[in-house]
């Protein structure tokens, strides 16, 4: 998490909070290979920034794998100030996260595989599609603790599904 700074033309700039969305932020997660919920924050949430702004009115869609490739005003063309340098958090622990501590889930059903001694190897975290028509569909599981287990879907929208089938 922190204030973004972007570089072009051989120096870093900070980017204007105008339209400053959290489908920008998750667009900044991604590129810097970062999970978690990502979070817009603005009027310089994590302190003004100095030297040039060099983006301004950045609209991603979210599906973008850089800000470069977002509709944005020219590179320089900005009409603000630093306290609207804009920020985002990539914590997982911000905001809504996709999955939560699974334990918590009232909807989670632990699933057990009949291979590895009753038990499926798995890194934590990792997540699969079951009982699906072919391999791009079916039912979200999460490992976790040692055990698959379904994911409850109260407020699951089109951005989880996103993240699961990068994840995948």
């Amino acid at each position: 998490e922190g204030r973004v700074e972007v570089y072009h033309d051989g120096k870093w700039g900070t980017i204007c909070d105008d339209q400053w969305d959290d489908r920008d932020a998750e667009v900044v997660c991604r590129q810097l290979g970062l999970s978690g919920t990502p979070k817009a924050l603005s009027w310089a949430y994590y302190g003004q920034g100095s030297g040039p702004i060099l983006l301004d009115e950045v609209q991603c869609s979210g599906n973008e794998l850089s800000l470069d490739q977002c509709k944005k005003s020219d590179w320089g063309q900005q009409n603000c100030d630093h306290i609207e340098d804009a920020g985002v958090s990539c914590d997982p622990f911000t905001g809504n996260p996709l999955v939560q501590d699974p334990a918590q889930l009232p909807c989670m059903a632990p699933t057990r595989a009949a291979r590895c001694g009753g038990r499926e190897q798995g890194n934590e975290g990792a997540v699969r599609l079951a009982g699906g028509r072919s391999p791009g569909e079916g039912r979200v599981e999460v490992y976790y603790n040692g055990d698959w287990g379904t994911v409850c879907d109260d407020g699951w929208t089109d951005l989880g599904a996103q993240v699961v089938c990068r994840q995948l």
